[in-house]
């Protein structure tokens, strides 16, 4: 196997070269690669969309890159001397258009032999950019910005650094804060990888990492909207539903659900868990770990047995009883109880929250109202409470709105349907 050799150049002689090449596809090149780390095709698809000035950063598919002062000055001159006749950055100096591979190779192999840097590649740009970071950033940062993932960072440049490895250990003394945005556009970004099924996969249902390497098509139901495991059934979220479908229409033939796609074997414990370290730190979330999101998930769907034993006790919960009986905040209390919901076992009605099988459902309450009222000729309020299962304030919004959609009529205190009126 090839060693990896990083032939940095000396900064001086990099500043000379670019400034003999400031007019020409070549300077463009060397720019991109040695001030802010592009990759040869990055360099040769990269638009003039993908560069937010007002941001100062290049914007890629996998990463951010920021634009320091000088690049950014020069690709605005560059950008306004081309007066907007291409969306691609660097083009040709003689017929403007744009470059091939190994057209850019050429022109920086050319330009780096003139300055007398004829050991240094292309990617030994790259590389050197990495190394300046590494010099004055944390890894995650670094790793953030240029792509690469932490193992990576260890294994191709910790040698050239003073402490010889970069630490990728989650390292705090309070407990993660987890940004729900932050991870939400990250989970948008890798809604159709196996990254993105696996963090909705621990963070949706708190599946352990050896669960999601092993899962197979035959425990996921589709269809039906469950995950079958050994010791238990979990009904998919629509984020983990969506997730599962794109990887399925991905990889038909495949038996396991997590698989590479250039290999088409099953990840292993070791792969997955860097793969996803690398994207939370890409995606901002430095100190988040999959245990952070196991941990986020189960208070959000924990409590549930607390829950159910005082609804039986009680028949309805709110976010305030629910908060108190937990010993949790009421916007924790909030969570709990909508996670719920949307597994199926509660049944939200208003402010107040039952158990599902309790109750009638909320698009079934207009029906058994008016079947009730067709065949007793009128209730109370109290009456249609006990009908639904529901506690009487609750029935109001429910009985005003079929007043006001003239579904039934009100007479005092009782309710009828409109031709029971007419007949009285």
């Amino acid at each position: 196997m090839q060693d990896y050799v990083v032939n940095r150049p000396r900064e001086g002689a990099m500043k000379e070269i670019l400034s003999k090449n400031f007019d020409n596809a070549a300077g463009a090149v060397l720019r991109l690669a040695w001030q802010a780390g592009l990759l040869r095709e990055e360099i040769r698809t990269l638009t003039w969309a993908q560069i937010d000035f007002r941001e100062r950063v290049i914007v890629l598919p996998d990463r951010q890159v920021p634009l320091l002062e000088e690049l950014a000055a020069y690709l605005s001159a560059l950008r306004a001397d081309r007066n907007h006749c291409s969306e691609v950055v660097v083009l040709s100096d003689r017929d403007k258009k744009p470059l091939t591979a190994p057209s850019i190779s050429r022109l920086a192999r050319q330009a780096l032999d003139d300055g007398g840097e004829t050991a240094v590649r292309l990617i030994d740009l790259r590389h050197d950019f990495v190394l300046r970071l590494l010099e004055t950033h944390d890894w995650q940062y670094v790793s953030r910005v240029t792509g690469m993932e932490a193992a990576a960072l260890n294994l191709h440049f910790g040698a050239h650094l003073e402490e010889k490895r970069v630490s990728t250990r989650a390292r705090r003394d309070t407990p993660a804060q987890i940004d729900e945005f932050a991870l939400w556009k990250l989970l948008q970004a890798e809604r159709d990888t196996p990254v993105g099924a696996a963090l909705w996969l621990t963070w949706q249902l708190g599946l352990q990492l050896e669960e999601i390497v092993s899962l197979t098509w035959q425990q996921v139901d589709l269809e039906g909207g469950l995950l079958r495991l050994a010791d238990r059934d979990l009904p998919l979220t629509g984020g983990v539903l969506g997730a599962l479908e794109a990887l399925r229409a991905a990889s038909p033939a495949s038996e396991q659900v997590l698989t590479s796609r250039r290999t088409g074997r099953p990840y292993d414990r070791t792969r997955l868990s860097r793969l996803v370290r690398a994207a939370l730190v890409r995606g901002g979330l430095d100190d988040v770990t999959l245990r952070d999101l196991r941990q986020d998930c189960a208070i959000r769907v924990g409590g549930e047995p607390e829950v159910v034993a005082w609804l039986r006790q009680n028949r309805s919960i709110t976010r305030n009883q629910a908060a108190s009986l937990l010993g949790v905040s009421r916007t924790t209390a909030y969570r709990r109880l909508k996670q719920m919901v949307r597994r199926g076992r509660l049944t939200q009605i208003g402010t107040r929250y039952y158990l599902k099988e309790a109750v009638v459902p909320p698009e079934q309450q207009e029906a058994v109202i008016l079947e009730y009222l067709s065949r007793e000729g009128f209730a109370f309020r109290q009456d249609i409470a006990r009908l639904l299962q529901i506690d009487p304030a609750q029935c109001r919004p429910v009985l005003q709105k079929m007043v006001a959609e003239g579904r039934i009529v009100q007479q005092r205190q009782r309710y009828l349907l409109p031709v029971q009126k007419a007949r009285a």
